[in-house]
């Protein structure tokens, strides 16, 4: 389906945009061939590995793909502009307007430009990203709680352990309290990412780090995963909750496993189970994966959810379409039925599609702040 669907921008480029253009048969025929295998690029991932989510190329092959892919991709969208205006352009023209070749090169420049810029925000180690979300009833030994949430790292060949290595030295940095991961760790099998995720055992905060299966470690080993997590001094909440108790008081840290595993067999989301026998009174913080399940989680006393997923949405624009997916959860924080979202843009996001471009990837930092208890 994936080759489909980007084989269709191609078809608009090599139309509309390359063949009106003064150049040699020869030249148009190189660069069409080049942008076509470029769209075609998840197609060749699945046909060398078996899964269009776990591209083994060598790095500076899987970027160059993306850039490709998305000089593709914006140059249809720079193409369909363009006749639009053109459209309506006719009736007072009387004729389709003539583009002139300069105005196909601005727009090539343009293209090429943003493409080189999206992948660079996409491949790089996120900036950091601080947060404050207000928790009703936080108790007082937890005023000023420092978490950092780490999401959609999707360690790979294009974020292989010199990434992760450098990921995890910044989050060390920040001298957290907690660690929290929330999904889409890695793409590809445990024999090809053994090495690229071995840095992730080197996380360190005083509480440890906890983390929930995101939807693509189900697309490979998801048991081998989960084994091999706890195995990198990291707790998994498979439906389940970790008290976290300072100076006498508690907060609940619960996670739920993603919507996918109910076509794999695996335990599904159960927000009910996750936090049963957590202490009365005790306020809770959920780590989901997909925000989509919010509202749900909502009408459980939950106070904070934690959700990635969304990437938050990779590019301006594109990001709409993205929320749509999502019951409209996107990036950022939303108030659902008393209970405070946040979803965060990613540390990084699927190799099959690296481009960003106004939605940048972060490294959050969260500071918990107390709040008045509000009546139900």
């Amino acid at each position: 389906m994936f080759h489909l669907i980007f084989g269709l921008p191609w078809l608009v480029v090599v139309t509309r945009f390359i063949l009106p253009l003064p150049w040699l048969w020869s030249i148009k025929a190189a660069v069409s061939i080049l942008l076509l295998v470029a769209s075609q690029y998840l197609l060749f991932s699945r046909l060398s590995s078996g899964s269009v989510f776990s591209p083994e190329f060598p790095r500076p092959l899987i970027i160059a793909f993306n850039f490709l892919m998305g000089v593709t991709i914006l140059l249809a969208f720079c193409q369909i502009a363009l006749d639009v205006v053109s459209l309506l352009m006719l009736p007072f023209k009387g004729h389709f307007p003539a583009v002139p070749a300069g105005l196909r090169y601005t727009l090539g420049i343009l293209a090429v430009g943003l493409s080189a810029l999206g992948v660079i925000q996409a491949i790089r180690v996120p900036p950091l990203k601080d947060i404050e979300i207000t928790i009703p009833g936080l108790p007082q030994a937890f005023e000023g709680y420092r978490m950092v949430q780490l999401t959609d790292l999707h360690i790979s060949r294009l974020f292989p352990a010199s990434w992760t290595e450098k990921v995890v030295a910044r989050t060390n940095a920040l001298d957290a309290d907690l660690i929290v991961i929330t999904g889409d760790l890695i793409d590809g099998s445990h024999d090809n990412r053994r090495d690229d995720v071995a840095p992730l055992a080197g996380l360190r905060a005083r509480d440890g780090v906890l983390t929930v299966p995101g939807n693509h470690e189900y697309f490979f080993d998801y048991a081998g995963w989960m084994t091999a997590y706890t195995g990198l001094n990291m707790q998994v909440l498979i439906n389940s909750h970790r008290v976290i108790t300072r100076n006498g008081e508690n907060l609940v840290i619960a996670g739920v496993t993603d919507l996918s595993a109910a076509r794999t067999g695996a335990p599904p989301p159960d927000i009910g189970m996750a936090i049963r026998g957590a202490p009365e009174g005790a306020p809770v913080i959920l780590l989901d994966h997909q925000p989509k399940g919010a509202a749900r989680n909502a009408s459980f006393g939950v106070k904070a959810q934690f959700s990635g997923h969304t990437h938050g949405g990779m590019v301006f624009g594109l990001d709409r379409l993205v929320a749509r997916a999502n019951n409209g959860l996107v990036s950022g924080f939303y108030q659902v039925d008393g209970m405070t979202l946040y979803v965060n843009n990613g540390t990084a996001l699927w190799p099959g599609f690296a481009l960003r471009l106004g939605r940048p990837s972060e490294l959050t930092r969260v500071t918990l702040r107390s709040g008045p208890v509000t009546a139900n």
